[in-house]
């Protein structure tokens, strides 16, 4: 009897080794961030994405974890997530964004076994555990496991100009590849800040997105900003130039995209 239950006994734990062999064979072998890429492209193509959505949240945290071990696969695999589900949700129900503040909120993406939201995405793992109103000046208290275990390493402004909120003055929606990662977001900084800044030499003033007012702290002040400027050669210099933040438009538009 002794020996007939140490037989049982062993044969469940090596199903149970096997079973967790397998489940870690099968996580590993997925590409996160080329399977983010397909995700958003079939959102821009208006196609079924529910089964990329299904591995996605069938995935676990230590999946996750491992596969996105660098902060250029993260930022790549989250920013095409973000601006997929955009396309994805407000394509199929647009009256949502009219309260904005409620659709950042709510926590409606379903990822290793949770539920988060647009503003989970965006500030505290994009953004490093920003607080959202704190102009990226302050950090949030207490992240919890999931953004921890995902945020990025160091915050990299850029973001804000790949990042689609699905508004008209939102960026472009463009596919990241993290291999890429540094030339296509230097390159859709370049066309976002050209296209909307406006330099007035009469007035000694330019006028810029309110992504880097409501951002401050990311780009590093209106320091960093004139900084950002220059670099692109938007302004003649960084000294004795005044800062004027445009209007937003938040009108719907999900038909924003570029290649890069």
């Amino acid at each position: 009897m002794k020996n007939s239950y140490f037989v049982f006994s062993l044969l469940a734990i090596m199903l149970v080794a096997c079973k967790n062999n397998v489940t870690a064979q099968s996580a590993a072998n997925i590409d996160y961030n080329e399977l983010s890429e397909k995700f958003l492209a079939q959102a821009l193509n208006g196609e079924d994405t529910k089964e990329i959505r299904g591995v996605f949240a069938n995935s676990t945290l230590k999946d996750l974890e491992l596969a996105l071990d660098n902060d250029k696969k993260k930022l790549a695999f989250w920013v095409n997530v973000y601006n997929a589900y955009i396309l994805d949700i407000l394509k199929d129900n647009p009256k949502l964004y009219e309260d904005r503040g409620s659709f950042f909120k709510n926590e409606q993406i379903p990822i290793a076994g949770d539920t988060i939201s647009f503003a989970k995405i965006e500030h505290g793992i994009i953004r490093k555990s920003q607080w959202e109103y704190g102009l990226g000046r302050i950090r949030k208290w207490f992240p919890n496991k999931l953004e921890r275990k995902l945020r990025v390493d160091k915050r990299d402004y850029r973001i804000h100009f790949a990042l689609n909120c699905g508004a008209k003055d939102c960026p472009p929606v463009a596919i990241y590849e993290w291999e890429r990662l540094d030339e296509q977001f230097d390159k859709g900084t370049e066309k976002y800040l050209s296209g909307s800044t406006i330099y007035d030499a009469s007035k000694k003033e330019v006028a810029v997105t309110s992504l880097f007012s409501w951002f401050r702290g990311d780009f590093g002040g209106k320091s960093g900003v004139k900084k950002i400027l220059k670099n692109l050669n938007l302004i003649p210099t960084t000294k004795d130039i005044d800062i004027a933040y445009k209007n937003y438009d938040w009108t719907l538009d999900l038909d924003n995209y570029i290649e890069l």
